[in-house]
Protein backbone atom coordinates (compact mmCIF):
# COMPACT_ATOMS: atom_id res chain seq x y z
CA UNK A 1 0.00 0.00 0.00
CA UNK A 2 1.61 3.59 -0.75
CA UNK A 3 1.62 5.86 2.04
CA UNK A 4 -0.98 9.29 1.48
CA UNK A 5 1.28 12.38 0.87
CA UNK A 6 -1.21 14.73 2.24
CA UNK A 7 -1.03 17.80 0.50
CA UNK A 8 -4.57 19.18 1.48
CA UNK A 9 -3.60 19.33 5.13
CA UNK A 10 -6.89 21.93 5.66
CA UNK A 11 -9.20 18.64 5.14
CA UNK A 12 -6.61 15.98 6.40
CA UNK A 13 -5.34 17.92 9.56
CA UNK A 14 -3.88 15.56 12.05
CA UNK A 15 -4.49 15.96 15.89
CA UNK A 16 -0.49 16.90 17.50
CA UNK A 17 0.58 14.42 19.84
CA UNK A 18 0.61 17.07 22.19
CA UNK A 19 -2.80 17.87 22.03
CA UNK A 20 -3.70 14.11 22.26
CA UNK A 21 -1.85 13.98 24.93
CA UNK A 22 -3.37 16.94 27.36
CA UNK A 23 -7.22 15.18 25.91
CA UNK A 24 -6.12 12.02 27.29
CA UNK A 25 -5.53 13.47 31.19
CA UNK A 26 -9.13 14.42 30.97
CA UNK A 27 -10.56 11.26 29.31
CA UNK A 28 -10.59 7.68 31.36
CA UNK A 29 -10.44 6.43 34.90
CA UNK A 30 -8.50 9.15 37.18
CA UNK A 31 -8.86 11.67 34.79
CA UNK A 32 -10.16 15.25 34.90
CA UNK A 33 -13.57 14.36 32.82
CA UNK A 34 -16.38 15.31 35.37
CA UNK A 35 -19.03 18.50 34.17
CA UNK A 36 -16.76 21.46 34.66
CA UNK A 37 -20.10 23.26 35.70
CA UNK A 38 -20.35 20.96 39.03
CA UNK A 39 -18.34 23.36 40.92
CA UNK A 40 -19.34 21.85 44.05
CA UNK A 41 -17.37 18.98 44.38
CA UNK A 42 -12.96 18.66 43.52
CA UNK A 43 -13.33 16.57 39.93
CA UNK A 44 -15.92 19.36 38.86
CA UNK A 45 -13.09 22.15 40.28
CA UNK A 46 -10.27 20.01 38.47
CA UNK A 47 -12.59 20.21 34.94
CA UNK A 48 -13.48 23.67 35.34
CA UNK A 49 -9.44 24.49 35.75
CA UNK A 50 -8.71 22.73 32.77
CA UNK A 51 -11.58 24.65 30.41
CA UNK A 52 -10.00 27.88 31.95
CA UNK A 53 -6.47 27.83 31.25
CA UNK A 54 -7.83 26.78 27.73
CA UNK A 55 -9.80 29.78 27.71
CA UNK A 56 -6.42 31.77 28.49
CA UNK A 57 -4.53 29.63 25.90
CA UNK A 58 -7.33 30.68 22.95
CA UNK A 59 -7.21 34.22 24.38
CA UNK A 60 -3.51 34.63 24.28
CA UNK A 61 -3.08 33.71 21.06
CA UNK A 62 -5.45 36.37 19.85
CA UNK A 63 -5.14 39.63 21.65
CA UNK A 64 -7.86 38.67 23.82
CA UNK A 65 -8.95 38.28 27.67
CA UNK A 66 -9.95 35.15 29.13
CA UNK A 67 -13.67 36.09 29.34
CA UNK A 68 -14.28 36.64 25.51
CA UNK A 69 -14.19 33.11 24.88
CA UNK A 70 -17.20 31.21 24.46
CA UNK A 71 -17.01 28.14 23.33
CA UNK A 72 -18.60 26.43 20.47
CA UNK A 73 -18.85 23.09 18.10
CA UNK A 74 -16.39 24.74 15.14
CA UNK A 75 -16.06 28.11 13.60
CA UNK A 76 -19.30 27.21 11.52
CA UNK A 77 -21.30 27.59 14.81
CA UNK A 78 -19.25 30.64 16.06
CA UNK A 79 -20.21 32.31 12.79
CA UNK A 80 -23.91 31.95 12.79
CA UNK A 81 -23.66 32.72 16.87
CA UNK A 82 -22.21 36.12 15.22
CA UNK A 83 -24.03 36.81 12.56
CA UNK A 84 -27.63 35.77 14.04
CA UNK A 85 -27.17 37.04 17.55
CA UNK A 86 -25.81 40.32 16.55
CA UNK A 87 -28.20 40.94 13.41
CA UNK A 88 -31.69 39.63 15.74
CA UNK A 89 -30.07 41.70 18.91
CA UNK A 90 -29.39 44.57 17.13
CA UNK A 91 -32.17 44.68 14.36
CA UNK A 92 -33.84 47.86 15.95
CA UNK A 93 -30.82 50.49 15.24
CA UNK A 94 -30.60 48.82 11.69
CA UNK A 95 -31.14 46.11 9.12
CA UNK A 96 -28.11 46.64 7.04
CA UNK A 97 -25.04 44.26 6.61
CA UNK A 98 -22.09 43.61 4.56
CA UNK A 99 -19.92 40.80 3.71
CA UNK A 100 -18.22 39.56 0.13
CA UNK A 101 -19.45 36.82 -2.31
CA UNK A 102 -16.09 34.78 -1.49
CA UNK A 103 -17.42 33.71 2.15
CA UNK A 104 -17.73 30.31 3.76
CA UNK A 105 -21.03 29.13 3.53
CA UNK A 106 -20.96 29.34 7.09
CA UNK A 107 -20.93 33.09 6.79
CA UNK A 108 -23.22 33.11 3.60
CA UNK A 109 -26.02 30.76 4.23
CA UNK A 110 -26.83 32.60 7.55
CA UNK A 111 -26.66 35.80 5.51
CA UNK A 112 -29.68 34.49 3.17
CA UNK A 113 -31.47 33.22 6.19
CA UNK A 114 -31.30 36.54 7.92
CA UNK A 115 -32.67 38.33 4.24
CA UNK A 116 -35.62 35.96 4.52
CA UNK A 117 -36.16 37.86 8.18
CA UNK A 118 -36.36 40.88 6.39
CA UNK A 119 -32.18 42.08 6.87
CA UNK A 120 -31.25 43.55 3.76
CA UNK A 121 -27.41 42.03 2.92
CA UNK A 122 -24.53 43.89 0.45
CA UNK A 123 -22.15 41.10 -1.31
CA UNK A 124 -19.39 43.41 -2.20
CA UNK A 125 -17.12 41.65 -5.06
CA UNK A 126 -13.61 40.96 -4.57
CA UNK A 127 -10.67 41.95 -7.11
CA UNK A 128 -9.12 39.25 -9.34
CA UNK A 129 -6.85 38.88 -6.72
CA UNK A 130 -9.37 37.93 -4.50
CA UNK A 131 -9.17 41.32 -2.14
CA UNK A 132 -11.75 43.18 -1.09
CA UNK A 133 -9.92 46.45 -0.46
CA UNK A 134 -11.33 48.46 2.94
CA UNK A 135 -12.59 51.14 1.19
CA UNK A 136 -14.86 49.20 -1.00
CA UNK A 137 -16.43 47.55 2.58
CA UNK A 138 -16.12 51.85 3.67
CA UNK A 139 -18.20 53.11 0.70
CA UNK A 140 -21.11 50.67 1.12
CA UNK A 141 -21.66 51.44 5.49
CA UNK A 142 -24.91 53.32 6.14
CA UNK A 143 -26.69 54.22 8.54
CA UNK A 144 -28.30 51.73 9.03
CA UNK A 145 -25.79 49.25 8.71
CA UNK A 146 -25.04 47.19 11.77
CA UNK A 147 -22.55 44.54 10.79
CA UNK A 148 -20.04 43.40 8.42
CA UNK A 149 -18.36 40.39 8.31
CA UNK A 150 -15.10 39.40 6.08
CA UNK A 151 -13.04 36.09 6.62
CA UNK A 152 -9.74 36.77 7.11
CA UNK A 153 -7.93 34.16 4.64
CA UNK A 154 -10.45 32.36 1.91
CA UNK A 155 -10.63 28.82 2.74
CA UNK A 156 -10.26 28.05 -1.06
CA UNK A 157 -7.29 30.20 -2.00
CA UNK A 158 -5.32 31.37 0.92
CA UNK A 159 -5.86 34.79 0.20
CA UNK A 160 -5.83 37.28 3.58
CA UNK A 161 -7.72 40.20 3.91
CA UNK A 162 -6.66 43.65 5.62
CA UNK A 163 -9.38 43.05 8.55
CA UNK A 164 -7.52 45.54 10.91
CA UNK A 165 -8.30 48.75 8.51
CA UNK A 166 -11.85 47.12 7.57
CA UNK A 167 -12.20 47.08 11.68
CA UNK A 168 -10.74 50.71 12.05
CA UNK A 169 -13.59 52.06 9.21
CA UNK A 170 -16.13 50.07 11.12
CA UNK A 171 -15.62 51.71 14.46
CA UNK A 172 -15.45 54.67 13.57
CA UNK A 173 -19.08 54.31 12.28
CA UNK A 174 -20.27 52.21 14.94
CA UNK A 175 -20.66 49.03 12.81
CA UNK A 176 -19.89 45.74 14.59
CA UNK A 177 -17.38 43.25 12.52
CA UNK A 178 -17.16 39.57 12.38
CA UNK A 179 -14.19 37.82 11.43
CA UNK A 180 -13.77 33.91 10.55
CA UNK A 181 -10.61 33.23 11.24
CA UNK A 182 -10.52 29.49 10.77
CA UNK A 183 -7.80 29.82 8.70
CA UNK A 184 -5.67 32.36 9.92
CA UNK A 185 -5.04 31.47 13.28
CA UNK A 186 -2.16 30.26 14.52
CA UNK A 187 -0.68 31.31 10.95
CA UNK A 188 -1.38 34.94 10.79
CA UNK A 189 -0.54 37.54 13.46
CA UNK A 190 -4.30 38.73 15.27
CA UNK A 191 -5.35 41.18 17.64
CA UNK A 192 -8.42 41.79 18.13
CA UNK A 193 -7.73 45.00 20.20
CA UNK A 194 -5.82 46.36 17.49
CA UNK A 195 -7.53 45.19 14.93
CA UNK A 196 -11.19 46.58 16.26
CA UNK A 197 -12.70 42.90 15.38
CA UNK A 198 -15.61 42.65 17.94
CA UNK A 199 -16.76 38.94 16.55
CA UNK A 200 -13.95 36.28 16.08
CA UNK A 201 -14.51 32.86 14.96
CA UNK A 202 -12.35 30.15 15.84
CA UNK A 203 -11.74 26.60 15.31
CA UNK A 204 -9.24 24.10 16.54
CA UNK A 205 -8.83 20.99 13.75
CA UNK A 206 -7.17 23.69 11.78
CA UNK A 207 -4.32 24.44 13.86
CA UNK A 208 -3.83 20.30 14.97
CA UNK A 209 -6.48 20.31 17.93
CA UNK A 210 -9.27 18.27 17.73
CA UNK A 211 -12.28 18.50 15.21
CA UNK A 212 -15.91 19.27 16.50
CA UNK A 213 -14.59 21.89 19.12
CA UNK A 214 -14.40 26.49 18.39
CA UNK A 215 -15.07 29.01 19.99
CA UNK A 216 -16.38 32.92 19.10
CA UNK A 217 -14.51 35.75 20.82
CA UNK A 218 -16.97 38.37 21.80
CA UNK A 219 -15.97 41.66 22.32
CA UNK A 220 -16.54 42.67 26.31
CA UNK A 221 -16.35 46.43 26.28
CA UNK A 222 -18.23 48.11 25.72
CA UNK A 223 -20.36 45.13 26.18
CA UNK A 224 -22.29 43.88 22.83
CA UNK A 225 -25.02 41.92 22.98
CA UNK A 226 -25.96 38.79 20.93
CA UNK A 227 -29.02 36.68 21.20
CA UNK A 228 -27.92 32.67 21.58
CA UNK A 229 -29.22 30.25 19.25
CA UNK A 230 -29.27 27.69 21.87
CA UNK A 231 -31.18 27.79 25.21
CA UNK A 232 -31.19 25.39 28.13
CA UNK A 233 -28.64 25.48 30.86
CA UNK A 234 -27.48 29.37 30.33
CA UNK A 235 -23.62 27.94 30.17
CA UNK A 236 -21.15 30.40 28.69
CA UNK A 237 -22.80 33.11 30.18
CA UNK A 238 -26.17 31.91 28.72
CA UNK A 239 -24.55 32.38 25.13
CA UNK A 240 -24.39 28.89 24.44
CA UNK A 241 -26.17 25.95 26.53
CA UNK A 242 -24.95 22.58 26.81
CA UNK A 243 -22.39 20.94 28.78
CA UNK A 244 -19.20 22.31 27.79
CA UNK A 245 -16.63 19.07 26.71
CA UNK A 246 -13.91 19.11 28.97
CA UNK A 247 -11.11 17.17 26.98
CA UNK A 248 -12.34 18.72 23.72
CA UNK A 249 -11.53 22.33 24.70
CA UNK A 250 -8.42 21.27 26.74
CA UNK A 251 -7.26 19.83 23.30
CA UNK A 252 -7.89 22.82 21.54
CA UNK A 253 -6.47 25.18 24.30
CA UNK A 254 -3.20 23.25 23.68
CA UNK A 255 -3.35 23.34 20.37
CA UNK A 256 -3.55 27.17 20.35
CA UNK A 257 -0.56 27.46 22.94
CA UNK A 258 1.09 24.96 20.48
CA UNK A 259 0.83 27.31 17.27
CA UNK A 260 1.73 30.69 19.23
CA UNK A 261 4.82 28.98 20.28
CA UNK A 262 5.71 28.07 16.79
CA UNK A 263 3.83 30.45 14.61
CA UNK A 264 6.50 32.76 13.23
CA UNK A 265 9.01 29.89 12.33
CA UNK A 266 6.05 27.18 11.05
CA UNK A 267 4.96 30.61 9.15
CA UNK A 268 8.25 30.87 7.54
CA UNK A 269 9.19 26.76 7.00
CA UNK A 270 5.95 26.26 5.40
CA UNK A 271 5.48 29.39 3.18
CA UNK A 272 8.82 28.23 2.16
CA UNK A 273 8.00 24.54 0.99
CA UNK A 274 4.98 26.49 -0.64
CA UNK A 275 7.07 28.69 -3.01
CA UNK A 276 9.55 25.76 -3.68
CA UNK A 277 5.91 23.74 -4.59
CA UNK A 278 4.44 26.77 -7.06
CA UNK A 279 8.24 26.95 -8.37
CA UNK A 280 8.06 23.54 -9.86
CA UNK A 281 4.90 24.13 -10.93
CA UNK A 282 4.74 27.27 -12.78
CA UNK A 283 7.56 25.43 -15.01
CA UNK A 284 4.63 23.35 -16.70
CA UNK A 285 1.99 25.00 -19.44
CA UNK A 286 -1.21 26.16 -18.66
CA UNK A 287 -1.01 26.30 -15.18
CA UNK A 288 -2.38 29.59 -13.01
CA UNK A 289 -1.67 30.39 -9.63
CA UNK A 290 -5.06 32.04 -7.78
CA UNK A 291 -5.24 34.63 -5.83
CA UNK A 292 -2.94 37.26 -4.66
CA UNK A 293 0.51 36.15 -5.02
CA UNK A 294 2.16 38.18 -1.81
CA UNK A 295 -1.04 38.93 0.65
CA UNK A 296 -1.94 35.04 1.56
CA UNK A 297 -1.58 32.00 4.42
CA UNK A 298 1.74 30.24 4.02
CA UNK A 299 -0.09 26.98 3.28
CA UNK A 300 -2.93 27.27 0.78
CA UNK A 301 -1.56 27.12 -2.58
CA UNK A 302 -4.86 27.49 -5.24
CA UNK A 303 -4.01 26.35 -8.99
CA UNK A 304 -5.88 26.22 -12.10
CA UNK A 305 -4.84 23.81 -14.97
CA UNK A 306 -6.25 25.05 -18.03
CA UNK A 307 -7.73 22.21 -20.32
CA UNK A 308 -8.05 19.33 -17.68
CA UNK A 309 -10.78 19.05 -15.59
CA UNK A 310 -10.17 18.81 -11.80
CA UNK A 311 -11.78 15.78 -10.93
CA UNK A 312 -10.38 14.10 -13.51
CA UNK A 313 -6.73 14.73 -12.55
CA UNK A 314 -7.70 13.85 -8.62
CA UNK A 315 -8.47 10.96 -9.70
CA UNK A 316 -5.48 10.13 -11.68
CA UNK A 317 -3.40 11.12 -8.32
CA UNK A 318 -4.50 8.59 -5.68
CA UNK A 319 -1.70 8.82 -3.38
CA UNK A 320 -2.04 12.69 -2.79
CA UNK A 321 -4.25 14.23 -0.71
CA UNK A 322 -5.75 17.22 -2.47
CA UNK A 323 -8.99 18.78 -3.36
CA UNK A 324 -10.90 20.17 -6.25
CA UNK A 325 -12.17 23.43 -4.06
CA UNK A 326 -13.66 23.63 -0.54
CA UNK A 327 -13.61 20.35 1.75
CA UNK A 328 -16.64 22.47 3.02
CA UNK A 329 -18.85 22.34 0.10
CA UNK A 330 -17.26 19.05 -1.56
CA UNK A 331 -21.28 17.36 -1.61
CA UNK A 332 -22.05 20.25 -4.51
CA UNK A 333 -20.88 19.39 -7.55
CA UNK A 334 -21.29 23.38 -8.44
CA UNK A 335 -18.20 24.96 -9.29
CA UNK A 336 -16.76 27.29 -6.89
CA UNK A 337 -18.62 30.34 -5.98
CA UNK A 338 -15.12 31.62 -4.98
CA UNK A 339 -13.27 30.92 -8.13
CA UNK A 340 -16.81 32.49 -10.12
CA UNK A 341 -16.36 35.89 -8.15
CA UNK A 342 -13.16 36.27 -9.24
CA UNK A 343 -13.47 36.00 -12.80
CA UNK A 344 -13.22 32.19 -13.35
CA UNK A 345 -15.79 30.55 -16.50
CA UNK A 346 -17.17 27.46 -15.23
CA UNK A 347 -14.78 25.67 -17.13
CA UNK A 348 -11.80 27.48 -15.26
CA UNK A 349 -13.13 26.82 -11.85
CA UNK A 350 -13.58 23.12 -12.91
CA UNK A 351 -10.20 22.83 -13.59
CA UNK A 352 -8.62 23.91 -9.90
CA UNK A 353 -6.66 22.63 -7.52
CA UNK A 354 -6.22 23.31 -3.80
CA UNK A 355 -2.97 21.98 -2.40
CA UNK A 356 -2.41 23.00 0.95
CA UNK A 357 0.39 22.41 3.36
CA UNK A 358 0.74 22.11 7.17
CA UNK A 359 3.21 21.33 10.55
CA UNK A 360 3.36 17.94 9.60
CA UNK A 361 4.01 18.43 5.54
Amino acid sequence: MSAVVYLDNAATTPVDPRVIEVMLECCGEGGDFANPSAVGHEPGRRARGRVEQARSEVAQLVGAEPAQIVWTSGATEADNLALFGAARFHRSRGRHIVTSRTEHPAVLDPCRQLEREGFEVTYLKPGADGIVAPEQVAAVLRDDTILVSLMHVNNEIGVAQDIGEVGRACRARGVLLHVDAAQSVGKLAIDVERDCVDLLALTAHKVHGPKGVGALCVRRAPRLGLVPLLYGGGQERGLRSGTVPTHQVAGMGRAFAVAAEHMRAEAARIGALRERLWAALATLPGLVLNGHPVRRVAGILSVTVDGVEGESLLQSLPDLAIASGSACASTNAEQSYVLRALGHSDRLAQSTLRLSLGRFT
